[in-house]
């Protein structure tokens, strides 16, 4: 059964989904704009095999707003949660920015991390592999009076994948509809998040695995490949046809199966 329980990483709450079971954990990152609840289709197709355990990461869902959106400072909560667990090195899925904290948390502490899976995000987060890294959400509505104000917003703003943000839309406490996240934030954390990461996706030596939808915008199939080549430890690609960049949206069964193979359970 899933549940929701709030855990303190380094001095900041945190909101983190937990789906529970006698399965080894697998610590499920998501992206930018996101929050741990897009995990819940993978937990339960997982299930019983793997607890999927997925925080929402600072200032994103339920844990608080404001503070430090560095590189370090994701990689340092990461690197608690895996460490309270308890259970020595943990498989790691990571998402887009997820994506980047799951690889840049192996580098980083290996002793944590028995295997990494990257969904759609590559080494290099910023041109000229990725043209356009930073979405500007700065003049977005910070409180609209309904839910459907903010899907005509993103609809008038040419946004073609509003579900995703519509996501982390919920009532505000006075009346009105707002976002889950900080406008404010989200354009810092964008920022610490584009550069140039080869030495940290280079840097570990689990098994790792590449998701990389065919349409993905973020992340073209020849720098996928390159990071496959490029990388000494094993290394495998699996791109998904008819798949964009939210792979576990888009074929949700062949996401979860492709992870469960990789995983070996």
């Amino acid at each position: 059964m899933i549940t929701r329980r709030s855990v303190t990483l380094n001095g900041r709450a945190h909101s983190v989904l937990d789906s529970g079971g006698d399965g080894p954990p697998l610590l499920a990152l998501h992206g930018t704009f996101g929050r741990s609840d897009i995990f819940a289709r993978l937990a339960a197709d997982l299930a019983p095999d793997w607890r999927v355990i997925a925080p929402d990461q600072r200032g994103h869902g339920r844990s608080p707003r404001g503070g430090d959106f560095s590189r370090r400072a994701f990689v340092d909560d990461a690197a608690a949660l895996a460490a309270s667990l308890a259970t020595g090195p943990v498989a790691v899925l990571g998402h887009s920015l997820g994506g980047l904290n799951a690889y840049q948390l192996a580098a980083h502490h290996p002793d944590l991390v028995r295997a990494l899976v990257v969904v759609d995000n590559g080494a290099v987060t910023g041109p000229p592999e990725v043209p356009t890294p930073i979405l500007d959400v700065r003049d977005w509505p910070r409180l609209a009076p309904s839910r459907q104000a903010l899907a005509d917003h993103l609809a008038e703003a040419g946004i073609p994948v509003a579900d995703y943000f519509l996501a982390s839309a919920e009532p505000a406490p006075g009346g009105g509809w707002r976002y889950c996240f900080d406008l404010d934030d989200m354009m810092a954390v964008q920022r610490a998040g584009v550069g140039d990461w080869w030495r940290d996706w280079l840097g570990s030596s689990c098994p790792a695995l590449l998701l990389r939808g065919e349409h993905s915008h973020l992340l073209s199939a020849d720098h996928a490949r390159d990071m496959v080549r490029r990388r000494t430890a094993p290394t495998s690609l699996v791109e998904s046809p008819g798949c964009g960049h939210w792979l576990y949206e888009d074929d949700p069964v062949r996401f979860a199966d492709t992870v469960r193979e990789f995983l070996g359970r």
